[in-house]
């Protein structure tokens, strides 16, 4: 049995240890904690098949989907903070790609959104799908030599376009932190109006000084957040902890009527109250930790509401 179950670590292991081509190949794998058989059982038919092939001396231009697969979920996946669900998602499509080489990746990726959007799911669960299979196959050809070609360069993706903001007030803010009876929470609250951190971002981000600093970011980069004097008193509730807002954001959002709002909504608020500030689009990017200018975009229509403003107010007396 290639998999079996470590009884005293409680983690399945994988071993391969075949003959091929009259030499016999072997390798060890402990799997992670938190791993079902079914997880097991399939890194058991990606892997045992990448090594076959390069057993067998399977040239670059021959490297399947399946490879691609197998060395992303060994080699980077592991260290992506959604691996678990990188696994099932690429489990999943496995059919989709089963024995197709990594050339036909478009095609696979076409026949997968007409599928998926048959099934009647939504743009931005196909976009999901299509993008993590693209980027183990990119993987496995930028880091391992797997295909002649970047794999990627074909894949058309669904276009998304479900943004929906709703865009608080500091009125509606403070409503909410005093609907909240639980003080870490309501600290949250306002820390994410006055700064713009996710959630997330809030649990993990450090006070050095006068700043948030946030060494782990959703694009990757180091950020530094100053910190509003508004909210100094909330730090204490709030130093690097992890913290479960879901419940009493649920509790205070309904004690106001406001049902539908999400916490990162707080986050578009804060883009809100920046813009409206006369803050430019290039510093409310710079602020929210946007890597391009086209994620600040969706803000542009804010700041030419407040454009519209000024011009308004020319050949006006003062």
């Amino acid at each position: 049995m290639p998999i079996y179950k470590d009884r005293e670590r409680g983690t399945f292991v994988f071993e391969f240890s075949r003959y091929v081509n009259g030499r016999r190949v072997r390798a060890t794998k402990n799997l992670p904690k938190g791993w079902t058989q079914t997880q097991a059982d399939a890194f058991d038919r990606h892997e045992s098949a990448r090594l076959y092939a390069v057993a067998q001396g399977v040239g670059a231009s021959d490297a399947s989907i399946e490879d691609a697969v197998a060395v992303y979920l060994t080699h980077r996946a592991p260290d992506l903070k959604n691996y678990a669900g990188l696994f099932q998602e690429l489990h999943a499509l496995y059919d989709d790609y089963k024995g197709r080489p990594m050339t036909a990746l478009p095609d696979v990726c076409k026949a997968i959104a007409i599928k998926a959007g048959k099934a009647g799911l939504a743009p931005a669960t196909i976009k999901n799908k299509i993008s993590y299979l693209r980027a183990a196959c990119r993987y496995a050809w930028k880091h391992h030599n797997l295909g002649d070609n970047d794999p990627g360069t074909r894949v058309s993706v669904p276009t998304v376009r479900n943004e929906r903001h709703n865009y608080v007030t500091r009125a509606d803010m403070l409503k909410l932190a005093r609907a909240c009876t639980d003080k870490t929470a309501r600290a949250f609250i306002r820390i994410a109006f006055y700064s713009g951190m996710r959630l997330g971002e809030i649990e993990r981000a450090r006070v050095v000084g006068g700043n948030f600093v946030l060494d782990d970011t959703k694009n990757g980069d180091r950020r530094v957040v100053p910190i509003h004097p508004r909210i100094r008193c909330c730090l204490k509730y709030t130093a690097g902890t992890r913290y479960k807002t879901g419940y009493h954001w649920r509790k205070a959002r309904e004690a106001v009527g406001m049902v539908d709002l999400r916490f990162h909504d707080l986050r578009h608020a804060a883009a809100s109250e920046l813009i409206n500030q006369g803050v430019d689009l290039y510093t409310v990017g710079a602020v929210l930790g946007h890597r391009s200018a086209a994620s600040s975009k969706r803000y542009a229509h804010l700041a030419t509401e407040r454009l519209a403003e000024a011009i308004g107010k020319m050949g006006k007396r003062a």
